[in-house]
């Protein structure tokens, strides 16, 4: 279901239709663009201790394996703009971080023993907070099911005219 609150970008009330025939708001229009998949290494980086080193190697791995899968898909889907990058990349860190912390209550539990008895991991409060943010960057990029119905495709243009030429 769309959210009712937040407005339809104009060339998507365009596309669809206004039955309410309300006033339409012209919205910033991005410049189509090449998306350079960000350097992890200085988001995840290198570390001496062995232990943390992995870990940052595989949230590097995370983040780099879930651009590579969703960039190209949103390319065509709603067209990206280098302005995008940065929400692109808070999202794949996003998704790697919630990957580190099911490995650390894989590895330890939810429940860990500390000064005063078991206690809950506090993997367990940073994974919510973390899967909270996914949720809306998911909204925001038409990732799921749900929220691609409030997206529409663009139509390919049938003259070769381009907004950017």
């Amino acid at each position: 279901m769309a959210d009712p609150w937040r407005r339809k970008p104009a060339l998507q009330v365009v596309r669809e239709g206004n039955p309410g025939k309300r006033p339409v708001q012209d919205s910033a229009k991005v410049p189509p663009g090449e998306l350079a998949e960000p350097n992890w290494a200085e988001t995840f980086r290198p570390v001496e201790d062995p232990a943390h080193e992995t870990v940052n190697a595989r949230c590097r791995s995370v983040a780099s394996l879930e651009w590579r899968r969703v960039v190209p898909v949103l390319k065509l889907s709603v067209g990206l703009g280098e302005i995008d990058t940065t929400v692109l990349k808070d999202y794949c860190v996003t998704v790697a971080r919630i990957d580190q912390c099911e490995r650390e209550l894989s590895a330890n539990g939810l429940l860990i023993r500390g000064e005063r008895g078991w206690q809950k991991n506090g993997a367990t409060t940073i994974v919510g907070q973390y899967r909270a943010q996914l949720a809306r960057y998911v909204r925001e990029l038409g990732l799921s099911p749900s929220a691609r119905t409030a997206i529409t495709a663009p139509e390919p243009d049938d003259d070769d005219s381009d907004v950017w030429d």
